[in-house]
């Protein structure tokens, strides 16, 4: 994964890597909300899978979808309670909120500077992940210490540290 993203440092990449930042929390925020862990693998394989389709068949942008879907979990999270019943949820929800925010000013603004708030998304992402992997919430532990590697290392490639 990390070989596949080297190189971070065109403004379409960065474009690129915005949009990935949206998904990442949506995971959380789906797993979170279905409460089995073990979903957390297939459904980081369909988050993909959703992307590689909409950026192929180009009729519905990326940064429109991710946040609606995350937009209908938050509302199916409300009607049933799960919002304000589950800590677990709720932190996910804020953080679906955080980083969906990153994901969509790095689409807006200037691609010198979305490069930078971008990376800083992708490297408190990575903390995120190790922070969930420690309390051992949300997602399986396998993937938040996948992810915490590949997020820190994105965020370093997109700083030219790598």
């Amino acid at each position: 994964m990390a070989a596949l993203t080297y190189g971070g440092g065109s403004a379409e990449e960065v474009h690129e890597l915005s949009e990935i930042l949206l998904l990442l929390p949506l995971l959380y925020l789906v797993v979170a909300k279905l409460h089995r862990r073990w979903t957390t693998w297939p459904l980081l394989a369909a988050g993909f899978a959703l992307v590689l389709g909409l950026r192929l068949v180009e009729l519905i942008p990326l940064p429109a979808v991710l946040p609606a879907i995350a937009l209908v979990v938050l509302v199916w999270g409300a009607a049933d309670g799960d919002l304000f019943r589950s800590g677990t949820f709720q932190v996910q929800a804020l953080g679906t909120l955080a980083f969906m925010a990153a994901g969509l000013a790095g689409l807006a603004i200037a691609p010198e500077a979305a490069r930078y708030l971008v990376a800083a998304g992708w490297f408190f992402h990575g903390v995120w992940d190790l922070v969930h992997l420690r309390l051992d919430r949300a997602v399986s532990r396998s993937f938040a210490e996948w992810c915490a590697v590949i997020d820190i290392w994105i965020a370093a490639e997109l700083l030219g540290l790598i």
